[in-house]
């Protein structure tokens, strides 16, 4: 078991930077990899970054653009967004995989099994 709490969303200009932040708690063990998903009204929920055995992950909108990093303790991960464009307006989540609990979404291979409750990134133009 374990939770995920989110921060750092805001609004931003395009062509803006925001990084979000993610604190997971586990009873047993860190999570076996964590990341971020996103969804906006109308759209089908994306996973946008995940970090898992050293390596980053990312959706085809995102590469070059974002940058997923984890601290050395293995259980705050963050999100770094640059050139940011409206279309990255979105409700941005985190994930992880919880060893102990069933894998439910096998985005870039993570086996996510756990989500934070979102916050707001918003992007004029």
């Amino acid at each position: 078991q374990g939770r995920l709490v989110e921060s750092g969303g805001g609004s931003v200009q395009a062509g803006g930077s925001l990084r979000l932040s993610c604190v997971a708690s586990a009873y047993n063990r860190d999570p076996a990899c964590m990341g971020w998903f996103r969804q906006s009204p109308g759209k089908e929920r994306e996973g946008v970054a995940t970090i898992l055995r050293g390596r980053a992950f990312y959706a085809d909108s995102v590469k070059g653009r974002f940058t997923i990093s984890i601290d050395n303790a293995g259980d705050i991960v963050y999100l770094q967004m640059n050139n940011l464009k409206p279309e990255d307006t979105a409700t941005y989540y985190c994930a992880a995989r919880f060893p102990g609990r069933l894998a439910e979404d096998l985005t870039h291979g993570c086996g996510y099994n756990s989500w934070g409750q979102g916050t707001q990134v918003t992007v004029s133009s």
